[in-house]
């Protein structure tokens, strides 16, 4: 009887040790797994949010280690242009998996708007971020900005044989002279300052003549190595292409200079990086967070450091030293809200150019 009241106990001492191997065991994989939610109170996995991206992937993934170490918040980044991620988001509708929308240009992001599925931005990322770096509706934010230049061949191009503007490109003496890339965001964000500024009649006529005289290349770094090569004498850019090439070996940019129009020409247009809430966003709060941070001190010194050499917009950060300081581009002031996209697209296709 004793032998098997003595089994009895040591096969239920064995289970107890077995069980409690079991727990710890399960404690020590949950804990691996979720590491971010020590971190901070936000950081549990039904806290993470989505990030749709179409900013440069190098920018937005230091915004997001720094906004993950601060808070504890996941972040998952889905990576795209402009136009295929607000027409992504645009066809999954209400049922989208985004919380949080960024652009490098604005278009994209008004056509989301258009389309009511934003959510108006919070009132702290309101007071971090200027009227001027905001659409007048406030259903998003600027988060970054560029300015439009007209990269040109130092060996080909004396500064008084420069365009004065941007709509001087149409005369006919520029043809075969200067570059773009049309089918790109950021040429299509500049016809859409142009359309604002000088109305569709001088807007398509601009568009036909760029037809006939300009040369197009497939990218922005494509047109300015052109003009570094002499294939032509300039090309319409943002700036930041420049100062990136410059900060590597400069082999793409050695014999450019930038020409800023000012003046509030079309061509002294800053486009402005946009970034939004979905309004079906199931982490709202964190996703708020999450532009909050980068419209905030924080985020927008990583641009003032970074390499992307874009201009920051809020929180009283200045650019970085090398570039043109915001306030002396003389920009035109144009409402990031009412950039018509479709319609430039509509024209640039009337044009020929799409």
């Amino acid at each position: 009887m004793k032998t098997l009241l003595n089994t009895r106990f040591l096969r239920r001492s064995a289970l107890t040790a077995i069980a409690g191997v079991s727990v710890l065991a399960l404690a020590a994989c949950g804990g691996s797994t979720t590491p971010a939610a020590s971190k901070g109170a936000q950081g549990s996995a039904t806290d993470a949010i989505t990030v749709y991206n179409a900013q440069h992937e190098e920018l937005t993934q230091a915004w997001v280690d720094e906004f993950t170490k601060e808070t504890g918040i996941k972040v998952t980044l889905r990576n795209g242009d402009d136009s295929e991620m607000s027409n992504q988001i645009i066809a999954e509708g209400a049922k989208s998996p985004a919380d949080v929308f960024l652009t490098e240009n604005s278009p994209a992001m008004t056509q989301v708007e258009n389309a009511g599925l934003l959510t108006d931005i919070s009132k702290k990322i309101q007071e971090q971020v200027p009227e001027a770096y905001r659409p007048s509706t406030d259903k998003w934010t600027g988060i970054a900005a560029r300015s439009t230049v007209f990269a040109y061949n130092k060996t080909k191009l004396t500064p008084a044989q420069l365009p004065k503007s941007i709509m001087d490109l149409a005369d006919p003496a520029w043809k075969g002279k200067w570059a773009a890339s049309p089918s790109g965001a950021d040429f299509q964000a500049i016809v859409s300052a142009m359309l604002e500024l000088k109305g569709q009649d001088a807007t398509l006529a601009w568009l036909k003549a760029m037809k006939e005289n300009a040369k197009p290349y497939k990218g922005n770094s494509t047109a300015m190595k052109a003009v570094n090569a002499g294939e032509v004498d300039g090309a319409v850019i943002y700036h930041y292409y420049w100062f990136g090439d410059q900060a590597k070996t400069g082999e793409n940019s050695n014999n450019v200079a930038l020409h800023y129009f000012k003046n509030q020409d079309p061509g002294a247009f800053v486009s402005v990086s946009g970034g939004g809430v979905l309004a079906s966003s199931k982490h709202q709060a964190n996703a708020e967070k999450f532009l909050e941070f980068i419209t905030g001190k924080a985020g927008q010194e990583i641009l003032q450091t970074g390499t992307s050499f874009e201009y920051p917009v809020a929180s009283g950060v200045a650019a970085n030293a090398k570039l043109v300081p915001l306030q002396d581009l003389q920009a035109p002031k144009v409402d990031a809200a009412k950039l018509n996209s479709q319609k430039v697209t509509d024209l640039m296709t009337e044009a020929g150019l799409l």
